[in-house]
């Protein structure tokens, strides 16, 4: 009994000793602390600050009256888009743009960094990473000024074609074109920089681990299979998971710099639909519904993916 009261002093006691160890090292560190300050704020303002607005989804919002004095409209925003015409035309084109991008551009950084990893030549490898980061530091609206050009009809691309006995195509203008123009082109401007995780996540696998498969008579790829491959797992993935996070969020500029009244059919993507029909036709209400919608069905994709990374690979976000 009288253990047991002492373990509950001192249960008690430790309690005030811990939270004034806390306010010591606030007050040691408090210029570190102080940094965190404005990245908080940040947040506060332009993250969570917004949700307020969130509302208007549900209501008739008129400028002139305010968030508070617009009536009520409950679900029915939500019910007009999706018995629209072009719902599903919105709905694949944002899922296979992002679908494709997922399956095809995601892998290739990764085989970026193996193939770094790999070149024994540093002056090479160095060589190699600065080609490909280049793109990454190039304007978006450059990017698609390059497509322009070299995708014209009277461009290098159908210069060339024509001179094998081909015929001129009009790629911007044809959308069957499209998705593969913008994902291609996506992996040409972020492979590189992508690359920079995995590569640093590649330096810190111990090197006696390649000793001991090469001593064990494991080839090359064997190595990279068995030893490099494992020791991304986590980092893998982590961006995995961040990637689906934005699942259904394409590349807005891009493709509104991309798209025209030829394309509509491949390029019209929620966001471009928010953009257009929000913005410049001013139905404010109905597009934020969209765009709850489009943030719902992310969020419902990053808890999925998170818990089933979390059940196979023990790794995840939490």
């Amino acid at each position: 009994m009288k253990s047991a009261q002492e373990g509950a002093a001192a249960l008690y006691h430790s309690q005030p000793k811990g939270r004034s160890s806390l306010l010591r090292n606030i007050a040691k560190s408090y210029d570190l602390y102080l940094m965190l300050l404005l990245p908080i704020a940040w947040y506060l303002i332009f993250h969570y600050g917004p949700l307020y607005g969130l509302q208007i989804a549900f209501k008739n919002f008129n400028p002139a009256k305010g968030i508070l004095g617009s009536p009520w409209e409950g679900f029915g925003h939500f019910e007009r888009f999706f018995d629209s015409y072009y719902f599903w035309r919105l709905l694949w084109n944002t899922v296979s743009i992002n679908l494709f991008s997922l399956i095809i551009a995601f892998p290739i950084p990764i085989m970026l960094a193996l193939l770094v990893n790999e070149i024994r030549s540093k002056s090479f490898s160095k060589w190699l990473q600065n080609i490909t980061y280049i793109p990454h530091f190039i304007s978006v609206v450059v990017i698609v000024g390059i497509l322009n050009v070299f995708l014209s009809p009277n461009g290098p691309i159908n210069m060339l074609i024509e001179a094998f006995g081909g015929t001129s195509i009009r790629f911007l203008e044809t959308a069957g074109w499209f998705k593969t123009i913008f994902i291609s082109s996506n992996i040409w401007q972020n492979m590189g920089w992508q690359s920079i995780i995995y590569i640093a996540a590649l330096s810190g696998v111990n090197p006696q681990l390649y000793e001991a498969a090469k001593m064990d008579g494991a080839s090359r790829l064997r190595r990279i299979w068995h030893v490099s491959l494992p020791g991304i797992a986590s980092v893998v993935v982590i961006l995995l998971i961040l990637d689906v996070g934005h699942f259904m969020n394409v590349g807005f500029e891009k493709i509104l710099l991309m798209q025209n009244n030829l394309n509509l059919e491949s390029s019209d993507v929620i966001s471009t639909f928010v953009y257009t029909t929000g913005i410049l036709k001013g139905e404010y209400s109905y597009t934020a519904a969209i765009g709850l919608f489009n943030s719902v069905i992310n969020l419902i994709l990053l808890l999925m993916v998170n818990r089933f990374a979390r059940k196979t690979s023990e790794t995840s976000l939490w």
